[in-house]
């Protein structure tokens, strides 16, 4: 499951600029020496492995560290390079929406061959990026909060060179919703739904402008277009749909080259792109879900940047020259509790669930500071974050206070199905291990259950606990996906939420999905994430900091609170 953050939305009548994307890129980072002679004197003095080792240092000629936001040397106005990146994950098909790789797919591919009428601004490190235009340049909405008209950019051609006008989109809407179009297929039918679902009606009204109705009133339906990516038409007629992950055209700022299919990806920059050709020559992006593979690989030369480095490798990466970027974004790692039965099902329990966990100690020693200790249902980096909100202490005392007025003073045991692996999961079974400590010391005994990633949200997707646990531990960002909301603390989601529900959050939720009103709707879902967090449907541990390690020739990157990224900064130097 996949999700996204909320931004600019419009008052009725009122229409919407985008934002200009020029990124104040930060600070340069140390200069580089040359030190080939350097390697080869210590593949000779102490062997290959320790020269393997050494190759990220011998890049620079001494150790570099990433700032908090970003990395590289942004003053030299270099370009070009190819830049190889290590997934965690399995890698999307190339599809537009159809994916499968969960956020982290998106991220790498998805977003970089495709747009949709929207973007998220990704140019800033200090708060959450807000949605902008990108093949609209403007919208308005109706006094009826339902119907939106979006203003297109003009002049934009698809990696073909085609051209991107209105008739692209209603190709592309009657490819998702139109059963009887000869381009849709069950399996774009159902992705394009998360986000495209609520769309009941849609038109050119002419070669410049497109108006899309909705079934009701969304204020959060210019965010949700950001994920309804275009196909180029002409591209989809020459393959079929059934032909057209191989060969895929969008407008994005890379293009598709070729593919291994599973394995690797390989992009090549867009020159044409109408924000400016990307800085570099080439993009490719490998599949390591191991993350041993993945560090082997950065310090082979094998990669030049790898997603997710294991916390305890990171002081020694930042030895050899890998520099670190990390930064908040919208994440939370919490087991979900099965409320609809004993003990869980009592809230005195779950809150003392909550008091028994180290949340500092995972984050500081286990996590070594990739990640934030998380006291309350809203991550940190989420305008749904109140600093006052930090409900769950450290506080053993209390948790067994809590379980012995709920008539557990004995304890009790239960069990959670932990992924081993997946995108955003960070540590997942060292992390429950932890937690397993820390329960135990105040009577609660975990049985630990470990399933795959896939295995783990394919069952919830049917409303079901893979292993058959009393509760499940994964990774969600809430707000990058403003309308998904609903299928993790509403009342009614098909999805297996440890059967949650609380009227006042679902109040409170269709509240904000109604309203066109940003601060309005920012300030329910505050109070709707407050009473989740009073609730303690889920026992919350940490927010990701998003760590990723470079070797020290990658420059350029903007990394913003936010699972996504711009790659159209970023370069390699020789």
């Amino acid at each position: 499951m996949t999700h996204h953050h909320p931004g600019r939305t419009v008052r009725p009548g009122r229409t919407v600029r985008s934002r200009s994307a020029a990124a104040g890129l930060l600070r340069a980072a140390r200069s580089r020496s040359a030190a080939a002679g350097l390697l080869r004197t210590v593949r000779s003095s102490v062997g290959a492995p320790a020269a393997a080792a050494l190759l990220l240092l011998s890049a620079v000629g001494c150790a570099a560290t990433g700032s908090a936001a970003g990395v590289g040397d942004a003053a030299s106005g270099g370009r070009g390079g190819t830049l190889v990146i290590g997934a965690t994950g399995k890698l999307p098909n190339p599809d537009t929406v159809i994916g499968g790789a969960g956020f982290e797919g998106k991220r790498l591919v998805s977003f970089q061959i495709y747009e949709g009428l929207t973007r998220y601004d990704l140019s800033g490190t200090d708060a959450p990026p807000e949605i902008t235009g990108a093949l609209a340049e403007s919208w308005t909405v109706a006094a009826d909060a339902r119907t939106w008209t979006f203003a297109l950019r003009k002049g934009v051609k698809f990696q073909d060179g085609t051209p991107f006008d209105a008739d692209a989109v209603v190709f592309n809407l009657d490819r998702y919703l139109a059963k009887g179009s000869e381009f849709y297929t069950d399996a774009l039918g159902a992705a394009a739904k998360e986000y495209a679902g609520g769309i009941v009606r849609y038109r050119k009204t002419d070669a410049d402008h497109v108006e899309l109705v909705t079934k009701d009133p969304n204020g959060h339906f210019p965010e949700d277009l950001a994920h309804v990516l275009i196909a180029g038409p002409a591209a989809v007629r020459a393959t079929g749909s059934a032909g057209f992950a191989r060969h895929p055209v969008g407008t994005g700022p890379f293009a598709f080259a070729s593919q291994t299919e599973g394995q690797q990806i390989e992009l090549v920059a867009n020159k044409d792109y109408w924000r400016g050709a990307p800085k570099l020559d080439k993009l490719v992006i490998k599949s390591l879900p191991d993350v041993a593979a993945r560090t082997a690989a950065l310090r082979s030369g094998g990669v030049n940047w790898i997603e997710y480095p294991n916390p305890d490798d990171i002081d020694s990466l930042k030895a050899e020259g890998a520099r670190i970027a990390t930064n908040s974004y919208d994440h939370l790692w919490y087991w979900i509790l099965d409320g609809s039965k004993a003990p869980w099902n009592d809230p005195r329990v779950r809150q003392a669930a909550n008091y028994a966990v180290d949340r500092k100690a995972i984050a500081e020693k286990l996590l070594h500071g990739t990640a934030d200790p998380a006291y309350q249902a809203a991550p940190r980096a989420t305008f749904a974050y109140d600093p006052a909100g930090d409900f769950y202490s450290y506080d053993p005392a209390k948790a067994k206070q809590l379980l012995a007025e709920a008539g557990r003073a004995d304890g009790f045991t239960t069990s959670v199905t932990v992924p081993t692996a997946g995108s955003g999961n960070l540590l997942p079974v060292p992390i429950t291990e932890a937690i397993q400590r820390d329960l135990a010391a105040v009577g609660i005994k975990v049985e630990i259950r470990t399933t795959d990633w896939s295995t783990l949200i394919g069952a919830e997707a049917k409303g079901e606990v893979a292993l058959g646990s009393d509760a499940v531990a994964q990774s969600t960002t809430l707000f990058q996906s403003e309308a998904l909301l609903p299928l993790f603390i509403g009342g009614k989601s098909p999805f297996w939420t440890g059967h949650y529900s609380n009227p006042k959050v679902d109040q409170l939720l269709g509240s904000a999905a109604a309203s066109p009103d940003r601060t309005a709707r920012r300030a329910d879902y505050r109070s709707a994430l407050s009473q989740v967090t009073q609730d303690a449907p889920w026992l919350f541990v940490v927010n990701d900091r998003n760590p990723r390690a470079l070797s020290p020739k990658v420059q350029g990157l903007v990394q913003p609170q936010s699972w996504f990224l711009d790659l159209t900064t970023v370069w390699v130097s020789k």
